[in-house]
Parts: C-alpha cells; sequence; structure tokens
C-alpha cells in the first residue's frame, strides 16, 4: 500500500481489511492514506469496515454486500444510503450460532 500511495497511482483506494492486517493493518494504512491526501474505500466486510471508516480521515464509500446477513444474530443496518451502527463495544457482530451450526461439515 505504501508503494501505491508513494506512487499516487490511484485518487481512491480500497483495502480489504482482511487482507491488509485486520483493524491494525487498516488503521496504518488509513494514516498513510491521511498523508497523501488518499480517499479510502472498504472492500468487502461492511459489518467491520463501517465502524473502521468512522476512524478513518479520508473515508470515503462503505462497500456494502449483504453476504453474511444469514449468520449474523443483528446484520448491518442501511437505512437511506447510511449505514446505522450500533452502540455494541468491538466489531458488534454476533454469529446466529444455530443458524451457523446447519453449514458445519461433521
Amino acid at each position: 500500500m505504501q508503494h501505491a500511495l508513494d506512487a499516487m497511482c490511484s485518487d481512491y483506494m480500497m483495502p480489504d481489511v482482511m487482507k491488509i492486517g485486520g483493524v491494525t493493518g487498516w488503521l496504518q494504512v488509513s494514516a498513510m492514506a491521511a498523508q497523501k491526501g488518499v480517499k479510502l474505500s472498504s472492500h468487502l466486510w461492511p459489518e467491520l469496515s463501517a465502524q473502521l471508516l468512522c476512524l478513518t480521515p479520508t473515508g470515503h464509500w462503505l462497500e456494502y454486500i449483504d453476504w453474511w446477513n444469514p449468520i449474523l444474530k443483528q446484520p448491518l443496518r442501511v437505512n437511506n444510503g447510511f449505514a446505522e451502527l450500533g452502540s455494541e463495544l468491538g466489531s458488534g457482530m454476533e454469529w446466529d450460532e444455530e443458524v451457523v451450526a446447519r453449514y458445519l461439515v461433521s
């Protein structure tokens, strides 16, 4: 990411929280992008990315895909194009264990 920012290869970037090093990696990339004035949008994982974008000085767009909704107790709520974050601590994500159990291989 640093090489791409140094080369100013794009006005926008979309780090994936899972592939950039989790929350710590996202925060590092967020600081790097802020220094260069590059806007960051999320790539996947909207439940976690919505919260991280709130901490991102150059936060831009939340990529929203509802793939995880069937196995989350309370999926991310989107109202009029805006994510509504809850007041839960941490990621706020909680698996619906009963639904997840249906997909486990014995």
